[in-house]
């Protein structure tokens, strides 16, 4: 993660610095005002990884500096790891796979921007759907011996709030987007099933095991699920504060 985040940050830095030499020679002539950009998240590929998390955007002038931003594609939860309880250690991943969507409306700051939208500042309200499915197998040991089980699990995330970013335009038709702040608040919901009879004793294993599973790896869940406990049917929900950080690459036209 240390790489990844030095190589980011040696990215922003560089395009930074050729984004200012762009704008300098684009001042001496008049530049054609595009209306449409395409993206990449590229952000969440960072963190989930690249297989897991491929979000494509779209983001349109619809009114001077005004613009309106939909996002969609596919997620998966991060890739196995070690869990263990009492009685059941996690085996293996049966089934991962999820959505994620969002759309944002964008003022861009006229009064702080060199140029029209989407190229400068911008604020706005957004809203972002998640959902994540997983289906793992268990084995449980005991003095008599061991046995599997499976179970399947759910977790929905809505989120509303409010974003402050930039958007560079490199080289007239090279984008980079940057979320940098997004407080919001986040509406979350996970449920499990088990597969075949399983008794309160090894429900409440198995849903220890399940919160470690989903804290462990997923950011920002191990504070959102902290004080909670998955119930015996495998059940929470909670509300919290939340907050979006995103780096979009894409092209403008």
């Amino acid at each position: 993660m240390k790489k990844k985040s030095f190589f980011l940050q040696s990215l922003l830095l560089s395009l930074f610095a050729v984004n200012i030499c762009s704008a300098q020679t684009d001042s001496l002539q008049q530049v054609r005002q595009y209306k449409n950009v395409i993206r990449y998240n590229l952000s969440g590929a960072l963190i989930f990884g690249i297989d897991r998390y491929v979000i494509f955007g779209y983001e349109r002038v619809i009114k001077k500096n005004q613009t309106i931003s939909v996002n969609i594609g596919g997620v998966k939860l991060p890739k196995l790891v070690s869990i263990n309880t009492d009685s059941f250690s996690l085996q293996k991943d049966r089934k991962s796979g999820g959505t994620n969507a969002s759309v944002d409306y964008r003022f861009y700051l006229g009064k702080e921007n060199k140029y029209s939208a989407p190229h400068g500042a911008y604020i706005g309200p957004y809203y972002s759907y998640n959902k994540f499915t997983r289906d793992n197998q268990w084995k449980r040991t005991t003095s008599t011996g061991s046995s599997f089980l499976n179970t399947s699990a759910n977790l929905n995330i809505h989120s509303v709030g409010f974003q402050f970013g930039y958007q560079f335009i490199l080289w007239k038709r090279f984008s980079l987007d940057m979320v940098l702040v997004g407080p919001g608040f986040g509406f979350y919901s996970y449920k499990a099933k088990f597969d075949g009879n399983v008794s309160a004793e090894d429900r409440e294993q198995l849903a220890d095991g399940l919160k470690q599973l989903l804290t462990q790896k997923f950011p920002g869940m191990n504070f959102v699920f902290a004080d909670k406990e998955i119930s015996s049917d495998g059940v929470v929900k909670t509300n919290t504060l939340c907050y979006r950080y995103m780096i979009h690459i894409g092209f403008v036209f």
